[in-house]
């Protein structure tokens, strides 16, 4: 809005009016009476109600007075006093909730419309508008209409009648005469959520929705929107529990939708808590690209691009829609609506109210045309993308898995390195890398399923709408990870066939960083026996932090999976310095496993460490843990690739 502008004022304006209804609202729900203040109070009696044009008419007998101990057929009528036909707002109706034979004070500031050639005023402005519970029918209504729906006449108005066209349809004229208002109805259960939909007319713009009901919730409303997305969030008081060998587990998470409608515009719904995310993938498979009815919704936060910079970046990907869109108050010229469209920059975070009736996918229906599938590209593509922040999706597959390694972090919010590859880095000659580190931040929700698969074997990985830049690929809040390639994806002329031959490391040289694996082979040129050692660990999960068992002090115990460890794996490792020609200038430090010692000193039929110095390493697969300029010193640490 231009900044002092008539939009901006009006803006304001229906704010504080808003503002000012629902502190009126609650002050008298708090008071749990009504206002004491009788001047300028209008009384009136609702005889028949309608609809028309989102309004609630009212035709109304004012009352003189309304006791509470009064009924409602002796409540006094003034005979002088004309029929009033009162307007009500659709969010003052919904409040309301009001029936024919009901009593409403209307508080000021209420106005009184005479109409030319009419004999019934129009009270208008009854936002600060009350009903009277009267004492011997207030528990009766509430029994009798607790499972009811009031049907409301709906007047349909045509642009021809207003205007006084002379072509006006005498069917349309007819059928809008020939409606009678409907009595209460009770259905039964099987029949109240259909008819609950079938009353409320489904929306198609999220704006229209927010700015009608309001933030307090959607009552008798619903919106029809596509389902772009399906992922998990981890929730307030989730965290990953605890780490089962390399597997971290999520304890709680909120399954959520990323929705757009009709008008281009985003909409993020966080549904129920989830005790894991093991199903997401069954969810994606589902919802994704199918229309669905929200209702019973309200408003968590109306969020910025500057405040939700992760959320944006996935709005972005979607961005612009491939299929023309509505825009509000411009005639629908389908060129006019797929070019030069801003990107959104604001969005709804939608929650579920409890008793409502919350989303309804229709799992039937044909992908929506609005849906937009992830673009899938290989890694090589990926890491030639110029821009920062932006969102990926792509084929991997995983070679080896590594927890982060800060110790003042707690394991369960450290984050984790996958290091991966694909057909079409495993056949570059040159300039680019072989392999490629994942970071998986701590807010990533992962799935029991992928965490197992990962811990066992290599897997081919789908990674969803990760987040690439700064040189990095990031798994954040809404990426998601998954065994399976979805049902609808399109590849953009990716290489998605698996490996089939070994996979290859890149060679340890001078382009080689911190935190990257890679390939080593030199001269043994020392032997560090002081840092030798060895422990022992789970034969089940790999712990290497096995405890004194309580009961029994000559056994150990694994805290990670709660069982006595009958048989523990042992581990050695100790350093050597190796002479490598790809990085003759630097002291290349690696921590072996003893084993490879061994086979050596077997190899010399020798059992002096001493005696394998000058002898020739092969290729040795290794995690680069540091490089130091002063010394000029990589540090390495053999590993087994998955």
């Amino acid at each position: 809005l231009c900044r002092g502008g008539l939009a901006e004022r009006l803006c304001r304006l229906q704010n504080r009016e808003r503002s000012a209804i629902s502190f009126w609202r609650h002050q008298c729900i708090s008071d749990a009476k009504m206002p004491s203040d009788k001047s300028g109070v209008l009384i009136v009696k609702i005889l028949e109600m309608f609809e028309e044009c989102t309004i609630q008419v009212a035709i109304c007998q004012q009352l003189e007075q309304s006791p509470a101990t009064l009924s409602s057929e002796d409540a006094v009528i003034n005979a002088r006093e004309p029929i009033l036909k009162v307007l009500f707002a659709r969010e003052t109706a919904a409040h309301l909730k009001s029936r024919p034979q009901d009593v409403i004070h209307i508080y000021p500031p209420w106005q009184k419309l005479l109409l030319k050639n009419a004999d019934v005023p129009v009270i208008m402005n009854t936002y600060f508008s009350q009903k009277v519970l009267l004492s011997e029918h207030s528990e009766t209504t509430e029994k009798t209409y607790g499972l009811t729906k009031m049907l409301v006449r709906k007047n349909i108005v045509s642009l021809a009648q207003t205007f006084r066209l002379d072509d006006l349809d005498d069917e349309l004229r007819q059928e809008s005469s020939d409606q009678v208002a409907c009595a209460p109805q009770i259905h039964n259960n099987c029949d109240l959520k259909q008819h609950h939909l079938a009353l409320s007319a489904v929306n198609d713009s999220l704006l229209e929705m927010v700015e009608s009901q309001g933030a307090v919730g959607w009552r008798e409303a619903q919106v029809r929107v596509v389902i772009q997305r399906v992922y998990c969030l981890p929730a307030r008081e989730g965290h990953r529990s605890h780490v089962q060998g390399n597997k971290p587990l999520w304890m709680f998470c909120r399954l959520c939708l990323l929705v757009q409608d009709a008008y281009g515009m985003f909409s993020e719904v966080q549904l129920q808590s989830l005790s894991s995310a093991d199903n997401i993938e069954q969810y994606c498979k589902r919802w994704e690209g199918k229309f669905c009815c929200l209702a019973g919704m309200k408003i968590l936060q109306r969020t910025t691009r500057g405040r939700a910079l992760g959320l944006f970046s996935l709005i972005d990907s979607l961005w612009p829609p491939v299929v023309p869109v509505k825009v509000p108050g411009q005639s629908q010229d389908s060129e006019m609506m797929t070019t030069n469209l801003p990107p959104p920059s604001f969005c709804y975070i939608l929650t579920i109210q409890s008793g409502e009736i919350h989303v309804e996918v229709d799992e039937e229906e044909q992908i929506a045309n609005l849906y937009q599938p992830p673009a899938v590209h290989g890694l090589k593509e990926i890491l030639q993308i110029g821009g920062c922040n932006e969102r990926c999706s792509f084929w991997a597959q995983v070679l080896y898995l590594r927890l982060q390694a800060k110790h003042n972090i707690p394991i369960n919010q450290r984050e984790i390195w996958l290091f991966v590859t694909d057909s079409m880095l495993q056949n570059v000659v040159h300039n680019t890398p072989k392999v490629v580190a994942v970071s998986v931040a701590a807010s990533c929700v992962l799935s029991t399923e992928i965490t197992e698969a990962l811990s066992v074997a290599s897997q081919l990985v789908f990674f969803r709408d990760a987040l690439w830049g700064n040189g990095r690929i990031i798994c954040v809040e809404r990426t998601v990870l998954l065994l399976q390639k979805p049902l609808l994806c399109s590849a953009a002329g990716a290489d998605l066939s698996e490996l089939t031959g070994p996979v290859r490391l890149d060679e340890l040289d001078s382009t080689t960083q911190a935190n990257s694996i890679c390939a080593v082979r030199g001269t043994v040129v020392g032997v560090n026996e002081s840092t030798a050692f060895s422990w022992p660990t789970c034969d089940r999960c790999g712990n290497g932090k096995l405890e004194l068992c309580p009961q029994d002090r000559g056994s150990l115990y694994c805290s990670q999976c709660s069982e006595v460890v009958i048989s523990p794996v042992l581990k050695m490792q100790l350093e050597v310095f190796l002479s490598c020609p790809s990085r003759s200038q630097s002291t290349v430090k690696v921590k072996v496993g003893l084993f490879v010692l061994i086979n050596m000193l077997l190899s010399l039929q020798s059992y002096e460490v001493q005696s394998v110095l000058g002898k020739e390493v092969g290729l040795l697969n290794c995690y680069v843990y540091s490089i130091t300029s002063h010394p000029n010193c990589v540090g390495l640490e053999e590993i087994v690739l998955l």
